[in-house]
């Protein structure tokens, strides 16, 4: 878990956080992308930016699975569900994720 006062980043809401920071390594069928390792220095729809050695990689996110490391924990997210704008991608994820916790309260209501 990476945490400070008011910002805190797990396995189950690293979709719904910024990438941008975070050490990654890359998973991909490109053998010229694979396990790269590095900091996330930027994101867009469909490309994840990555810093290696003073070098910027650009790693297609639907073709790549990338592994966060979260405190001492890692977390691999596959890059086709992080296919959006870092903006859209905030907002769609967190109002699914709302309204996945509005609906199991109502079924423990019932």
């Amino acid at each position: 878990m990476l945490k400070t006062e008011h910002y805190c980043i797990t396995s189950e809401n690293i979709l719904s956080h910024e990438f941008i920071g975070l050490e990654t390594r890359v998973y991909s069928k490109d053998k010229n992308k694979q396990k790269i390792n590095g900091k996330v220095v930027d994101e867009t729809k469909n490309l994840m930016l990555i810093e290696k050695n003073g070098e910027i990689k650009k790693i297609p996110k639907k073709e790549a699975m990338f592994e966060f490391k979260i405190g001492k924990k890692t977390v691999k997210v596959d890059g086709k569900k992080i296919l959006f704008k870092p903006e859209q991608r905030l907002k769609v994820l967190w109002r699914k994720q709302n309204e996945w916790r509005k609906k199991s309260r109502q079924q423990t209501r019932s």
